[in-house]
């Protein structure tokens, strides 16, 4: 059967199941299987952009954010932000005492992003790309991008979260290994559309 809405899937799962009991449990191993994708998958379409104004030490990063891929601050001169440990934070603070001025590190800080220099102006924006979740399935959202070109890792991700409902440790391992090598294609093929373009370039050699 076709394996592209939200109905479907809840469908197909319960085929594999072969089980016709776990209407209500069946979008909860989906809810798992997305906790997943979002630890483990990092593919382009995950990008996203978004601008802030930044005004002081700490801003709160987008509702999906999961990981920043690059900040760059757009105010005057476009400068990208180095990312820092929190130790190395303190240390710029201990440093610098906490001085103020246009931000060049950031930290991830308590769910927030943290910058240093303070910002010394109301009118400063920051640029985040950064991987956001992908939306999630259900009634009233049916479909998205994971689901559209990868279902099979929506199918083996909801049937690994099965088995432990349904104590049904001998299957585990299969679901699991089917599971793995499709988010690892995933993954792959992300890269591949990211560099797949670029390779070695030869030198012209003068004579």
């Amino acid at each position: 059967m076709a394996l592209t809405t939200y109905a479907e899937l809840k469908t197909s799962v319960a085929d594999f199941l072969n089980r016709t009991d776990l209407t209500s449990a069946i979008p909860t191993f989906i809810a798992l299987a997305e906790a997943d994708f979002n630890r483990k998958i990092r593919h382009w379409r995950m990008e996203k952009r978004s601008t802030a104004e930044m005004s002081a030490q700490y801003t709160a990063p987008p509702a999906d954010f999961l990981e920043p891929i690059r900040l760059s601050m757009l105010s005057g001169n476009t400068s990208r932000l180095e990312p820092i440990s929190q130790s190395q934070m303190m240390e710029q603070r201990q440093l610098g005492q906490n001085t103020s001025g246009t931000p060049r590190f950031y930290a991830i800080t308590d769910g927030s992003i943290e910058v240093y220099p303070n910002p010394n102006s109301d009118d400063l924006t920051v640029e985040m790309v950064y991987y956001g979740k992908p939306t999630a399935l259900s009634d009233s959202n049916a479909t998205n991008w994971l689901l559209t070109y990868y279902p099979d890792a929506y199918l083996y991700g909801a049937l690994v979260h099965s088995a432990p409902y349904l104590a049904d440790d001998s299957r585990i391992q299969v679901w699991a290994s089917l599971l793995n090598n499709a988010i690892s294609g995933i993954n792959s093929d992300s890269e591949s559309a990211k560099y797949g373009g670029v390779g070695l370039k030869m030198k012209a050699r003068s004579y």
